[in-house]
């Protein structure tokens, strides 16, 4: 019988005792430990360590998402968030995958999805089906397909090099070259391929029967024997738009590793996301939609020079300017801290980096580190320099359990408010110099604009 196992960040596998949740036996902990081994100077997706009672284990990190071995076992690992449930941890997860740039997830609807008692992965498999009953009802594209066959007849442009190499003897027959429109192209092959694929995975009826009738929506098309060749042939053009979303899905499940790569063959499917990665985009584009003028990976800087030439770049998560002279920088970490560790956890490397992050950017006054909410950890504020009060750098905690209309993040955070109205009136200040009159009514209006955005 083909087995799941749930875990939260930081729970461990483990194949001594068949009595707990997180057993699995010990040819499929070898499978997954050489898979850990095999990718080890890519990222640390589970750690090799060991627990008491227990003896070698495999711990959960920051990585979440699916891994399923090739026997069927499905591991699950969900985010650590307070004290949330399995449903409850996959839906804030969603929630997050949904901010991700050039990911398949930001359309999905939350309303489509049933269940989130349902496997992660069929939650997948459900997303990539929603997308591609639009496409569907749109109707799938055709094309010209250029072929050349040996046919009876002559028909499009006859190949006279092949004519003579393939026809000596058969005089009767025509080598030609000619163009059919049809629906079996590089978009629709990868498609039809994704569906095959995904009928072997799924386990969940109601997603196997809906890929059935798809199938069979796509059943003069053929499979892709090149998977890498025909993706190359995907071309963005207006005319294939209601594509985008679908082949994104596409990419994600037949190249497996656009999001985390990994190597070698020892599990079947990994489909894994960095949680540092998830936080970062999550907060940037709550930043975002309350108004603010954010940069994301910013990399105007470097930390030093060699003979002229930036080295080693800056990359702060996020860059927010407030104004012409004032910009603030955050970065997020993706860590539960506690006061029972020193400086409540908080590393001495991110109050390194914040610190040549703020002599770097010269309008730099205000630094945060945004860390996830968690429990009653209070905020701590400190002065880069002990006389004047010209740098300083704060902890924040961000609720990801609260929906971005919801969040109070801004609000609390009073400094993160830009001062509208004093921009308002420089831009103002700055048209008139330039003979441009402007009557109190758009004045006021100017002001008005501005602290609506927020």
């Amino acid at each position: 019988m083909q087995k799941q196992i749930v875990l939260k960040e930081f729970e461990f596998l483990q194949y001594k005792d068949s009595t707990k949740f997180n057993f699995v036996k010990e040819e499929i902990f070898d499978a997954l430990e050489k898979f850990v081994l095999e990718n080890e100077k890519t990222a640390e997706y589970l750690k090799i360590t060991t627990k008491k009672g227990f003896g070698k284990v495999l711990q959960a990190q920051n990585y979440v998402g699916v891994i399923q071995t090739k026997d069927g076992t499905t591991i699950e690992i969900l985010p650590k968030i307070q004290s949330l449930n399995e449903e409850d941890s996959k839906k804030v997860l969603i929630k997050m995958l949904k901010t991700l740039k050039k990911s398949p997830f930001k359309n999905f609807n939350m309303a489509n999805l049933k269940s989130s008692k349902m496997p992660l992965l069929e939650i997948f498999i459900t997303m990539f089906l929603e997308e591609l009953a639009k496409l569907i009802q749109r109707g799938i594209k055709s094309d010209y397909i250029t072929k050349e066959e040996n046919l009876k007849f002559l028909k499009g442009k006859l190949k006279i090099n092949e004519q003579i190499k393939q026809n000596y003897i058969h005089k009767e027959r025509f080598y030609v070259e000619y163009q059919e429109f049809l629906s079996d192209r590089a978009e629709n092959r990868l498609i039809k391929t994704t569906l095959q694929y995904l009928y072997k995975k799924s386990k969940l009826n109601s997603n196997q029967q809906r890929i059935r009738e798809f199938l069979f929506v796509f059943d003069e098309i053929s499979i892709s024997h090149d998977i890498k060749t025909d993706f190359s042939k995907v071309k963005p053009s207006r005319q294939m738009k209601d594509y985008e979303q679908v082949l994104l899905w596409c990419k994600t499940f037949l190249l497996e590793n656009s999001f985390t790569p990994y190597k070698g063959d020892d599990v079947a499917f990994a489909l894994l996301f960095d949680m540092n990665l998830l936080f970062e985009s999550y907060v940037g584009s709550y930043l975002k939609k309350k108004g603010l003028d954010v940069s994301l990976q910013d990399k105007t800087h470097h930390l030093a020079y060699e003979n002229g030439n930036g080295k080693f770049r800056l990359k702060p998560d996020i860059v927010i300017n407030k104004d012409r002279d004032d910009l603030i920088i955050a970065d997020t970490k993706w860590k539960i801290l506690s006061e029972e560790k020193a400086y409540n956890g908080v590393a001495q490397a991110d109050m390194y980096q914040l610190y040549a992050y703020g002599t770097k950017y010269e309008k730099c006054r205000q630094m945060y580190l945004i860390y996830p909410k968690d429990n009653d950890v209070t905020q701590s504020f400190y002065d880069y320099f002990q006389e004047k009060e010209n740098l300083t750098l704060q902890v924040l905690f961000f609720d990801v359990t609260q929906d971005f209309n919801d969040n109070k993040f801004i609000e609390d955070t009073p400094s993160f408010v830009v001062s509208n109205v004093d921009e308002a009136k420089k831009r103002v200040s700055e048209a008139e110099k330039n003979a441009k009159y402007i009557d109190h009514d758009e004045f006021i209006k100017e002001i008005d604009s501005h602290i609506d955005s927020l």
